[in-house]
């Protein structure tokens, strides 16, 4: 399990980003982490994975702490990123050296590089792309690639930090796909998101205020008593049809079926 103890970060000395923060996340969770924007989402993320380090408190996944430098690269081994704007990922020339290139800072033997790295593009459904240059993929395939490219190393838990932020709404729902696939499979997931469309689905939610643990829960029971506006946070859809309309039903994750039950009850 990943696990936040009393975690103060600053980039500022008296400015503190992260506030005394402290929280589980177990294996297999799919958690969705939401807050205005600058309220330390990010820099959650990136202490997670090591990519920074507490002032005070700790980080660790299982035994492993961020602020040991020997634990750093076992942690980082489990623990996969898939950043908002894939292009800063990306080094090589053509889909298939991306995928291997990670396997091979983790040094995978050779004569098993190109067999994971071909079923993590499959996964992704991005295999007939393994020769195809990187930069000339839509924003949804760079994603997918660069799933791919963290799934060849077989992590445990991928973060997705604002990763659905620069798709259309197509890719928007691809990557939805994928993640809750990856989840059905065992995977942790950490969404890191804006749209609040896509918590709906998940199993908690975290939601930061000015480097806070504000709400700590199950989303359904978040948008019920949680005001939104003064998080400056949008409220799905669903949501505000759900109060406009003042159905009896309980707000439900699939949002169609809420309704379909609440007509059956008319």
């Amino acid at each position: 399990m990943l696990t936040f103890d009393q975690v103060h970060f600053y980039y500022k000395k008296g400015e503190p980003v992260i506030d005394n923060m402290s929280f589980t996340i177990k294996e297999g969770e799919f958690v969705a982490v939401v807050g205005a924007n600058g309220c330390g989402k990010s820099t959650i993320a990136k202490l997670m994975d090591g990519l920074l380090l507490p002032k005070e408190g700790h980080v660790k996944y299982r035994e492993f702490d961020t602020s040991e430098p020997a634990d750093v690269a076992r942690i980082r081994e489990q623990i996969g990123f898939v950043f908002q704007n894939p292009d800063n990922q990306f080094i090589t020339t053509t889909v298939l050296d991306e995928v291997i290139f990670g396997l091979e800072n983790i040094r995978v033997p050779r004569e098993k590089m190109r067999i994971r790295a071909e079923q993590a593009l499959q996964a992704v459904r991005m295999k007939d792309y393994a020769e195809a240059a990187p930069h000339q993929l839509s924003g949804g395939q760079k994603q997918k690639v660069a799933i791919a490219a963290i799934l060849a190393m077989r992590p445990r838990i991928i973060i997705f930090d604002e990763a659905t932020s620069m798709l259309d709404p197509q890719g928007r729902k691809e990557m939805l796909f994928i993640m809750h696939e990856l989840h059905r499979q065992g995977m942790t997931i950490i969404h890191i998101t804006h749209h609040m469309e896509e918590v709906l689905s998940v199993e908690r939610v975290l939601l930061i205020h000015q480097g806070r643990l504000e709400f700590d829960g199950d989303p359904l029971p978040f948008f019920e008593a949680v005001p939104a506006a003064g998080y400056l946070l949008d409220q799905p859809f669903a949501v505000r049809l759900h109060k406009t309309l003042g159905l009896r039903a309980p707000l439900m994750a699939d949002w169609k079926e809420m309704f379909r039950s609440q007509w059956s009850m008319s």
